[in-house]
């Protein structure tokens, strides 16, 4: 048996684990995440009929386009979802056929495939509301005049075919077979997280793409809550809430209306999405920074006016002034003036890194009027108005705050 020397074999041992590290994170890097409530369109290959679809029968869809995660394709074009019926049953005189599907394996072109669940939802407004007025509900399709050929519509959480019938009621009335032609759009909602192998990473915005990053949702609560569609806390977090929202959104702009933030509505919120950025990180919309810059000016003043001091710096010679007064008011003056600066460089663009670490450079300007605000006599108005424009700048400003 060989015996290295001591100093080789370190050596030898030292590279090994660092090639293990390397190949571990490069491992780790490429795969992505594609999180539950994630909603994919596809489009049939085949009609679905209620009038000869049986149980446990199977069916293909092909995913329209291709679907990424952030900066990487995850789901390439050319793959496809596979559905299996769940029920089925034709139409009588009396009432409409039924036929409730679900979704169980992603098939990627290069012949991988990846176990899912997946359930039916709309991209509908109407047919979506009632569908989330339980969260429970089955969703199938009801034989009738919808566009497709049927209505989709949540039938309560049932387990037998006889109550999904019942929770249906009037909906069977027309006395229809469901009959969904193959190149039908559907839509199918992931109830589970399915992580992915990324593939090539992104050059640019797609549409089709889904951001998660917790600074991207949370880039889009601030613009949605801004537009008044979403009233909840600023955390970063794909909830249902926030899915809500964003449908809507979509809805309302004509967006392919699946409650992901996707390229398309990100961009119509005005997000920077700065794909190809060395630095990581966001930088508010031209429209936020003018905010901040403007509410900040504004601050100004009103501290300045509690302090009796004039707009060149005369104070009151009757007033005694203490250090955190004047601490707050130069601070506070400070983050005005970066502001302005910081809004100059969102709205001239040119520069995506430069803009995410001038955010970096503002938030630590508002960490220097925090601190000055514990030492300063200041009223509820001010407090509260800071509060305001720190809520402002949460997305390019990560670190805890002190107030």
């Amino acid at each position: 048996m060989q015996i290295l020397p001591l100093k080789r074999y370190g050596t030898t041992l030292w590279g090994i684990a660092l090639a293990f590290f390397a190949v571990s994170a490069a491992t780790a890097q490429s795969r992505v995440v594609l999180p539950a409530g994630s909603v994919i369109v596809v489009r049939t290959t085949a009609p679905l009929q209620s009038a000869s679809a049986k149980v446990g029968q199977t069916f293909e869809t092909n995913v329209e386009g291709s679907v990424g995660v952030d900066e990487f394709t995850v789901i390439p074009a050319g793959s496809k979802i596979r559905g299996v019926i769940s029920l089925a049953t034709p139409a009588t005189r009396q009432q409409s056929g039924v036929i409730e599907v679900v979704f169980d394996r992603l098939m990627l072109p290069n012949g991988s495939t990846f176990p899912i669940a997946g359930k039916l939802t709309s991209t509908d407004s109407a047919e979506r509301r009632q569908i989330q007025s339980d969260p429970n509900a089955r969703v199938v399709l009801v034989g009738e005049r919808g566009g497709i050929g049927a209505t989709i519509a949540g039938a309560g959480s049932g387990k037998s075919a006889n109550n999904i019938l019942t929770a249906l009621g009037s909906m069977l009335s027309e006395g229809r077979d469901v009959s969904i032609p193959a190149g039908t759009a559907l839509a199918v909602e992931l109830d589970n997280a399915v992580t992915l192998r990324g593939g090539g990473r992104l050059r640019g915005v797609e549409g089709s793409t889904i951001y998660t990053a917790a600074e991207r949702v949370r880039a889009s609560q601030q613009a949605l809550a801004q537009l008044n569609y979403y009233r909840g806390p600023l955390t970063g977090n794909l909830d249902d809430a926030t899915r809500t929202a964003l449908f809507q959104f979509q809805v309302d702009r004509g967006l392919s209306a699946t409650g992901n933030l996707d390229g398309r509505t990100a961009q119509a919120l005005g997000l920077n999405l700065g794909i190809g950025g060395s630095v990581s990180g966001s930088a508010l919309t031209p429209s936020a920074a003018s905010a901040v810059r403007r509410d900040a000016q504004n601050l100004v003043s009103r501290f300045r006016s509690e302090l009796t001091a004039s707009g060149v710096g005369r104070l009151d010679p009757a007033r005694t002034y203490v250090q955190g007064d004047l601490d707050l008011w130069l601070a506070l003056s400070a983050f005005a003036d970066n502001a302005s600066i910081y809004e100059q460089i969102v709205t001239n663009g040119g520069n995506r890194d430069a803009a995410v670490l001038a955010g970096r450079a503002l938030a630590g300007a508002a960490r220097r009027v925090d601190a000055a605000m514990q030492n300063a006599r200041t009223s509820a108005q001010v407090q509260n108005a800071w509060a305001a424009v720190r809520r402002q700048i949460t997305t390019i400003d990560t670190a805890p705050q002190t107030m």
